[in-house]
């Protein structure tokens, strides 16, 4: 099955699962919200405490995916008003194929969770990186770690073409790595993890946010329902970001991160390690252009290039501007 079959029989199979399983939010005075287990946020603190209902005015009903592509399901079937942390990739693939999607924020950035490491005893570094001429490197075709892999060596000047580049799952990359099958590996999470204990980075989060490779998740809604209900979603993205100014005063880890543990089905152990590789930005700064002021419209343009290079998806939007809706959010921080 082609990488297109796959996304596709993904989205159509997990409509018809939410149509039976997922919580309704079709009566008055009810929405309902995506989000992930295992997937630790400032938010979730708010949920617990019963913020989300009491500053909206309404109930709101949570229900837990497993991707993306599910959310962009839910949304279409009109399941689902918003989900929390949707990753970009399937928010491009769900905008690229004509649904109506608008990101409203950026829930969390997680650069320094999806990178590229090059094999320690090569001793390449992002001084040298002319040495990667004719290595091989694993790399999942398609993906957000495709786009950040062709954006390094971009800015490096290394012509992918002289490199044996190895379409794998980030499991398999990391295998590959420790086994000194390939010279270099890209992708996310666990994976990455495991492949850094075999090697190094050669840009660091930060590095790569300043040159624009974006590694981020948004809140996203349908155009519709958002224009329908703007103020409820201001009130939403309120709190999210009241959640998240919280959590940047280090002084409220210690009451947070229970429920926050709590919220995303994990040991406050596993959530502090998570969280502390996981960035909340500012509205001030999502409303700049680092992010929803032009770079992250920039960004999913070129993530949508990769995927159509790729064959995962038949074409690309001209602009993904008019996928970004920044009024709401304008609103929730009082301009």
């Amino acid at each position: 099955m082609t990488i297109k079959s796959k996304l596709m029989a993904g989205v159509c199979a997990a409509t018809v699962a939410i149509g039976a399983q997922a919580a309704l939010a079709g009566g008055h005075g009810e929405i309902t919200v995506a989000y992930f287990l295992e997937w630790p946020m400032p938010f979730e603190y708010a949920k617990q405490m019963g913020t989300y209902d009491e500053e909206l005015g309404v109930k709101v009903n949570w229900v837990s995916f497993e991707s993306g592509v599910k959310m962009s399901a839910a949304m279409a079937s009109g399941d689902v008003q918003l989900s929390v942390s949707q990753g970009v990739p399937p928010f491009v693939v769900a905008t690229s194929a004509g649904q109506d999607l608008q990101i409203l924020d950026v829930a969390v950035s997680y650069a320094d969770n999806d990178n590229c490491v090059v094999r320690s005893d090569l001793e390449i570094d992002k001084d040298s990186t002319a040495e990667l001429a004719g290595k091989k490197v694993a790399v999942p075709l398609g993906t957000a770690a495709h786009y950040g892999f062709l954006k390094q060596m971009s800015h490096f000047g290394v012509d992918v073409g002289t490199m044996e580049v190895v379409d794998m799952d980030p499991p398999d990359g990391a295998a590959a790595i420790a086994q000194n099958a390939v010279d270099m590996f890209c992708g996310w999470g666990g994976s990455l993890r495991r492949a850094k204990e075999h090697g190094n980075v050669l840009l660091t989060g930060s590095e790569k946010t300043d040159l624009g490779i974006l590694v981020f998740d948004v809140t996203s809604g349908p155009a519709a329902w958002v224009a329908e209900n703007s103020e409820l979603v201001s009130k939403f993205l309120e709190v999210t970001a009241d959640a998240n100014a919280m959590w940047a005063d280090e002084a409220n880890h210690a009451k947070m991160l229970p429920l926050i543990a709590k919220d995303a089905g994990m040991d406050e152990a596993a959530t502090a390690d998570t969280m502390s590789t996981f960035v909340f930005p500012t509205v001030e700064s999502q409303l700049s252009e680092t992010w929803l002021g032009g770079n992250a419209q920039t960004f999913m343009k070129g993530v949508a290039d990769v995927f159509v290079a790729a064959g995962s998806i038949d074409s690309a939007l001209g602009s993904y501007g008019g996928n970004v809706n920044i009024e709401p959010l304008k609103a929730a921080a009082g301009n």
